[in-house]
């Protein structure tokens, strides 16, 4: 068998076992698979601690979110809308499944998933009533019926009730800030090695480099990221020696849990990586039962030259411009010259042409190239959550959405602490037209990025536009720190769809300007039609209603074509 047909076997496979489970694997963070077949409707159903928003698909307990597929949760509504009546098991399969011919023990599956769900609660398994050879009743605690029109636009995300953790970027004890690369990269290391524990709460990168070169009080960071624990540390290198030395902190009483420093070669320190992990883990109270899981990892590479390129490479990607993108690229290439089976170069390299395209940057590299890079790095180390990332928005690139949302699944399997495949699988949601679940996603992405990039915020803001959800979508623009060409356009679009004519032509004679500088930057003319500026981006939308509803808002703010 070719590898590209085994892979695409392996996707198969992977997709029937990621629509049955993935919810359950991010739980709470619910994620639906398919579009409701059922009319939307504005009401919700509040029974017990649990309340049914309908129009959204998502069933809640008090705020948060359960993980529960789409055809229980169309099940439920209608059930709980005939509450004390019987309903048919025909009249149930034809709403959860219409259309389709199925066997029975598919509607006895959802009803079991029910039921688990509620069984949480006293009493919670007899809410649903099995009538023999006729069909189901709902018998649960009264409804009380609320109206759904001021929509839920991100449910305020819970304190994870995981252990919940930071870590700061290590100091660069070296006496060279030139060094400071290689103290963030280790950094950063560590932390993407502690997201990989599915029973922690891990902040992300960006929100813990906030606080890079400030001294700040440990309970203050603690309350300001929302977590009990901090991790901070030095490194040290000299020559082929590096000393590294990490201490664990409870964030409550900014004591010391645990401190401990190692020397190591150069060479160790892949080993030296996944001792400090376990160590940390093994400290954290109540993590026993990690604390003597092996670490997975196979050694990323045997050239610390190739290790220190890809990290020169990771510090300038960040910078997110043609320059250093095309720079990064270079230093990914040179790491791969000297080790081809070290995977992270690999899909770094594809993952700077993803950027050129999403940043619309003049490039000599190639989707193509993109491609062939990916497809690399997973057949060296498919258990990678950033590869299967990358390659997701490849593939959206090629709208390849079902194999896009498939390796979406997959990242955010092996890795539910990466804020930013959350973020981006939101933005991508969007797209798709499934705004409603690019909301959770988002929120998902917020509360594990505290210190949010602005990108964030645009995701956040276009998915509420989408939901019609205008005066909230500005204030979620606001949120960014500083404005970019789409910000401009997109506050454009929300004030023209609100009547503020003033303001929207304000803003969009920014996003002219911005964009007509990014053109002529890039070597490419301006367009006759102001609209088409826009274009690139509602080309993205599947869907040609959300296509022209985007497009909608920019041409009453003034943009012509």
């Amino acid at each position: 068998m070719t590898w590209i047909a085994h892979r695409a076997l392996l996707e198969v496979l992977y997709c029937r076992s990621m629509i049955a489970g993935f919810s359950e694997v991010l739980n709470p963070f619910r994620k639906s698979w398919e579009k409701c077949s059922l009319p939307a409707m504005a009401t919700i159903h509040e029974f017990g601690p649990y309340r049914l928003d309908a129009e959204a698909e998502m069933l809640f307990h008090e705020a948060e979110p359960v993980a529960l597929g789409r055809r229980a949760v169309v099940l439920l509504r209608l059930l709980v809308e005939r509450a004390g009546t019987p309903v048919s098991k025909d009249a149930l399969m034809q709403a959860a499944w219409p259309g389709l011919a199925i066997e029975e023990s598919n509607l006895t599956v959802q009803i079991a998933a029910l039921r688990r769900v509620f069984a949480g609660v006293d009493g919670g398994a007899t809410w649903i009533e099995t009538l023999p050879r006729r069909g189901y009743r709902y018998v649960g605690p009264p409804l009380a019926a609320d109206s759904g029109a001021g929509l839920p636009i991100v449910p305020a995300p819970a304190v994870s009730d995981r252990p919940s953790l930071a870590v700061l970027p290590f100091l660069n004890l070296s006496g060279d800030p030139g060094q400071d690369y290689f103290s963030d990269g280790i950094t950063g290391d560590i932390i993407a090695e502690l997201s990989r524990f599915r029973s922690l709460f891990v902040v992300a990168r960006h929100s813990s480099f906030a606080y890079k070169g400030k001294t700040s009080e440990i309970k203050r960071i603690g309350r300001e990221l929302g977590v009990r624990y901090v991790a901070e540390g030095s490194v040290r290198k000299v020559g082929d020696r590096v000393r590294v030395t990490v201490q664990l902190l409870d964030a409550a009483t900014g004591y010391s849990l645990w401190t401990a420093r190692y020397d190591r070669d150069l060479e160790d320190i892949f080993t030296l990586q996944d001792e400090i992990v376990r160590a940390i883990v093994a400290a954290l109270p109540g993590r026993l039962e990690d604390a003597g899981r092996e670490i997975a990892r196979r050694k990323p590479t045997s050239s610390i030259t190739a290790y220190d390129l890809v990290l020169l490479g990771n510090e300038r990607w960040r910078q997110l411009t043609v320059k250093d993108m095309a720079q990064a690229r270079a230093y990914f290439r040179s790491a791969v010259a000297l080790d081809p089976q070290y995977a992270r170069a690999h899909v770094n390299i594809a993952w700077t042409i993803v950027c050129d395209v999403f940043l619309e940057s003049p490039t000599t590299a190639t989707v193509g190239e993109a491609f062939r890079e990916i497809e690399t790095a997973l057949d060296i180390d498919d258990g990678d959550a950033w590869s299967h990332g990358v390659f997701a928005q490849l593939l959206f690139l090629s709208k390849e959405d079902a194999r896009a949302e498939i390796h979406f699944g997959r990242a955010l399997a092996l890795n539910p602490n990466d804020a930013d495949v959350a973020a981006v699988f939101a933005n991508i949601l969007v797209y798709w037209g499934r705004w409603r679940e690019a909301l959770i996603w988002i929120g998902t992405a917020k509360r594990l990025n505290p210190f949010p990039p602005n990108l964030y915020h645009w995701y956040h803001a276009l998915a509420l536009y989408s939901g019609r959800e205008y005066e909230q979508a500005i204030k979620a623009l606001l949120e960014a720190r500083s404005f970019d060409r789409w910000s401009h356009g997109l506050l454009a679009a929300c004030h023209a769809q609100t009547g503020r004519l003033a303001e929207a032509r304000s803003e969009v004679d920014a996003f002219v300007r911005e964009r007509c500088r990014e053109l002529n930057a890039n070597g490419k003319s301006a367009p006759a039609k102001t609209l088409d500026l826009a274009r690139v981006r509602a080309e993205r939308y599947r869907d040609p209603g959300d296509r022209e509803h985007f497009l909608d808002g920019l041409r009453k703010a003034g943009l012509t074509g």
